[in-house]
C-alpha cells in the first residue's frame, strides 16, 4: 500500500509567517509578483507594498547564490511570503533553494509526471523525499527552531510546477495527479511560444484557450491550486474567478512602466 502524507492542501499546522499558504488556504487569492533584482534593499521595498508572496526569479532574472539567500531572510523578517523560482529541476538546486527557507519553490517547464515526482522527491525530508539536513537558515525563514522546521517543512512548504510548454499540456494530468505538488503555474509566455510561436498571446488564440482551460481543469481534477503571472491589476483582478492566486508582473517592469508613463506626461 502507497503511504500517503499530510501535504500544504491538508496540513493541520498553523504558522502565521506563511503568508501565502495561510491565505491560500483560507480562499484568500494571494498577490505574488516577481522579483529580478539583486538587492536586499530591492527585497524590502517590494515586501512594504502589500504584497502576500515574492518570487525571486533565479531562472531568468540576475539572481545569484548570495543574492537569493539576502533576499529570503529581507522578505521573511517582513512578514512577506519568499517563494524562488529555480533555474531547473535539478536536485542540488532545490535543495540549495530551499535552505534559505523559502516558503515555497516554483519549478518551471515541468513536461512529465516523472519529472513532476523528481522535484517532490527533492523537495522532502524522508521518508517522503531525499531531501538534505545541514543548514540553521531554513528554520530561522519560518520562525522555528530547526527540529520544529524538520517536522513541519514537508508540509507546509506549497511546491509550485510550471507548466509552459506543449509536452507540459499534453501530460498536465499526469503532473497534477503527483502527490506532493501542491499547485499548477501557468507561464503564458513560454506557454504562447511553445504553442503559437510568438509572444505574447493575444489571449483569444483557439490553442491558448484550449491549453489554460486543460491546465486549470487538471488542478480542479486533482484538487491542485491554480495560478498564473498577469500584467496588471486589472488583470489580477479577473482572473480571480479561475485561479487561486497570481503574479503581477515583477520589479523590473514595474520601474520602466512607472518611469516611461511619467516621461510621456511630462513631455506632453
Amino acid at each position: 500500500m502507497t503511504r500517503t502524507y499530510p501535504t500544504a492542501h491538508t496540513t493541520k499546522i498553523q504558522n502565521s509567517r506563511l503568508r501565502v499558504l495561510n491565505k491560500i488556504k483560507a480562499g484568500e487569492f494571494p498577490l505574488m509578483t516577481f522579483m529580478a533584482l539583486p538587492s536586499v534593499r530591492m527585497a524590502q521595498i517590494v515586501a512594504l507594498t502589500g504584497v502576500d508572496g515574492i518570487i525571486i526569479d533565479c531562472e531568468h532574472g540576475h539572481i545569484g547564490d548570495e543574492a537569493m539567500h539576502n533576499s529570503v531572510a529581507a522578505i521573511s523578517s517582513l512578514g512577506v511570503s519568499p517563494v524562488i523560482r529555480i533555474r531547473g529541476p535539478a536536485h542540488d538546486i532545490l535543495k540549495r533553494a530551499l535552505d534559505t527557507g523559502a516558503h515555497g519553490i516554483m519549478v518551471p517547464q515541468i513536461n512529465n509526471a516523472e519529472e513532476a515526482r523528481q522535484v517532490v522527491a527533492s523537495s522532502k525530508f524522508p521518508p517522503q523525499g531525499v531531501r538534505g539536513q545541514g543548514s540553521a537558515f531554513p528554520a530561522i525563514g519560518h520562525a522555528l527552531t530547526t527540529p520544529e522546521y524538520m517536522k513541519s517543512a514537508n508540509e507546509t512548504i506549497v511546491t509550485m510546477i510550471q507548466i509552459e510548454t506543449r509536452a507540459g499540456v499534453e501530460n498536465v494530468e499526469e503532473i497534477a495527479a503527483v502527490d506532493g505538488v501542491d499547485l499548477i503555474f501557468i507561464g503564458p509566455n513560454d506557454l504562447a511560444q511553445s504553442l503559437l510561436g510568438y509572444v505574447p498571446a493575444r489571449g483569444d488564440e483557439p490553442e491558448f484557450v484550449a491549453a489554460v482551460d486543460k491546465i486549470i481543469n487538471a488542478a480542479r481534477k486533482h484538487g491542485k491550486w491554480a495560478g498564473r503571472m498577469v500584467n496588471n491589476g486589472t488583470a489580477a483582478k479577473e482572473a480571480r474567478e479561475r485561479y487561486d492566486t497570481v503574479a503581477i508582473t515583477g520589479d523590473t517592469k514595474a520601474i520602466q512602466n512607472w518611469y516611461m508613463a511619467e516621461f510621456d506626461i511630462a513631455r506632453s
